[in-house]
């Protein structure tokens, strides 16, 4: 289950080490942090002996798009001149292409309720063309002025020509500047756009998905159910009143059989996808908050479901995507390499900001909790078929597990920001009343490569071109990325205890997850209802 990343804002989520607070289409887009949406042209106009050097205010625009390469070289620097503050990172995004697709754009802004303000983005990025263009021009009169300086010239003529390459460079230095703030802001806004959506997503609201595939039906009780609360604390499986002295609510405890249960999933997971080609991981918990940004989650607003570290520039995951994510950052892959399959176990740290109620109660929606996550690397043409081998996995999973579920097709009002296409699965919580999300399979195409840098180059050229190939190599692409969820321990636990609950008040364990379990078959009660 993936954070999601449509939030906005300016105020900081922060943890501090010792008190939790309670809490084929291409990409070519990313969901950031704001800045300041001022634009400033004022050093546009240039004075050379006394006279206005630049005439024509606002100045012709650039016909020719600024390469996506361009952006993503600039190096990254914490401040600029004149008190700008610069974004530590830059994503490779393509301009041009946003310029050129502004209807399609725009459709699929509205479609996801994006924030994003796709004119802004345009009209900034008008502006640096053109300043672009001048900075260009000014160059060539200083390489001009440099040229005839070389030969020989009376006394007065190269002082003249002194001061006309001075008054150019200063010239130049004021434009190179202005080139970097818009840059930076065409940056900063163009990372809330979220990713382009494959066209077969339903549009609208999450009442919108369509459900794809159904398994199985709810099970038939003859006894009065109960939920797994309760079930919980018959069978002395968790503490929620403890961990709420100890550390606040939406934490808890995991005591005897439910200890085990948890090992004994992560480690059946992890057994089963590794069976299927993925490499295994345990990842770091603790990640910097840009390669949180870069993966397409917001770290840094009102409503955030990331926890900062306070005075740090770290943060918590709320999923193993992330880190996951950055293992190949700013890397040019080797195409035989790809695909890269990874099944990651980490714990997750999730706010949970706003949620409240009894549909959140007990372990469905909780601060911390493991989860075995799983994340594929490929080559473009491939990543629908990567979709389709995720959500595959999962069912086979949940079906050996004897659950009833349903796989849903998401609306793209509910995709957040990098996904193309996202499957949930809900399975049913008899205790509950309802279904309940336990896993969802995303296909982020190149939204998250472009921003966390992981291309590989192709052995053969991807053109007839000849121009295309520089020397021997042919230029890299962006791969795509995917991730899915496996395992959510605390959801799939719900499934369990409620759907496996006897009369008797106890559970059984299905067989599958008997040899993780050191041979338990069954969760008992451990003291009579007399006693």
């Amino acid at each position: 289950m993936g954070l999601r990343c449509y939030f906005g804002g300016t105020a900081i989520q922060t943890l501090r080490m010792a008190v939790i607070p309670a809490s084929s289409s291409s990409s070519r887009f990313i969901f950031g942090r704001p800045l300041s949406k001022t634009l400033t042209l004022n050093s546009l106009f240039l004075r050379r002996n006394n006279v206005n050097y630049l005439t024509r205010p606002p100045f012709t625009l650039l016909t020719k798009a600024l390469a996506a390469t361009a952006v993503q070289a600039a190096p990254p620097t914490e401040t600029i001149d004149r008190g700008v503050v610069k974004p530590q990172w830059k994503a490779a995004i393509d301009f041009k292409w946003i310029r050129d697709n502004k209807d399609a754009v725009a459709l699929n802004i509205k479609n996801r309720n994006s924030n994003a303000n796709l004119e802004l983005v345009l009209e900034i990025y008008e502006k640096m063309l053109a300043v672009q263009k001048e900075v260009e021009r000014l160059r060539g009169e200083r390489n001009a002025v440099a040229n005839k300086m070389k030969g020989k010239l009376e006394p007065s003529e190269r002082q003249k020509l002194i001061e006309e390459g001075k008054n150019l460079r200063d010239g130049l230095i004021m434009l190179e500047e202005d080139l970097l703030k818009l840059s930076d802001e065409l940056q900063q806004e163009a990372q809330f756009i979220p990713n382009m959506t494959h066209p077969d997503v339903p549009i609208g609201e999450e009442d919108r998905s369509i459900v794809r595939k159904m398994v199985g039906c709810p099970r038939e009780f003859s006894f009065p159910i109960k939920d797994h609360l309760q079930l919980g604390k018959e069978l002395d499986l968790f503490d929620f009143d403890a961990a709420a002295e100890v550390s606040g609510s939406k934490f808890y405890y995991l005591k005897n059989e439910a200890v085990m249960l948890e090992i004994g999933l992560i480690n059946w997971t992890l057994s089963e996808v590794m069976k299927r080609g993925f490499t295994p991981l345990i990842t770091p918990e603790l990640v910097r908050s840009s390669v949180v940004e870069k993966c397409g989650f917001q770290p840094r607003g009102d409503n955030t479901q990331v926890y900062s570290v306070e005075e740090s520039d770290q943060c918590l995951i709320g999923t193993a995507e992330i880190p996951v994510g950055g293992i190949h950052m700013d890397s040019i892959l080797v195409e035989s390499m790809l695909p890269l399959k990874y099944v990651a176990f980490s714990h997750c740290f999730r706010t949970e900001a706003g949620a409240a109620g009894a549909a959140t109660r007990g372990l469905y929606r909780v601060h911390q909790f493991s989860k075995v996550e799983m994340f594929i690397l490929c080559q473009p043409e491939e990543s629908e078929s990567h979709h389709e081998e995720l959500i595959k996995i999962e069912e086979e999973l949940f079906s050996s597990l004897g659950l009833h579920y349903k796989t849903i097709d998401m609306a793209s009002g509910d995709l957040g920001a990098p996904a193309y296409r996202k499957f949930d699965v809900e399975a049913w919580m008899p205790g509950l009343g309802r279904y309940g999300e336990i896993s969802s399979a995303s296909n982020c195409t190149d939204y998250q490569s472009r921003r966390l840098g992981i291309r590989y180059r192709p052995s053969e050229p991807t053109s007839t071109n000849p121009k295309m190939v520089k020397g021997k190599f042919t230029p890299t692409r962006f791969v795509h990325t995917l991730n899915a969820t496996a395992c959510a321990v605390p959801r799939m636990m719900i499934c369990l205890l409620e759907n496996y609950q006897q009369e008797d008040g106890s559970v059984i364990i299905p067989e599958p997850l008997r040899p993780f379990m050191g041979g338990l078959g069954l969760i008992a009660p451990k003291f009579s209802r007399a006693e």
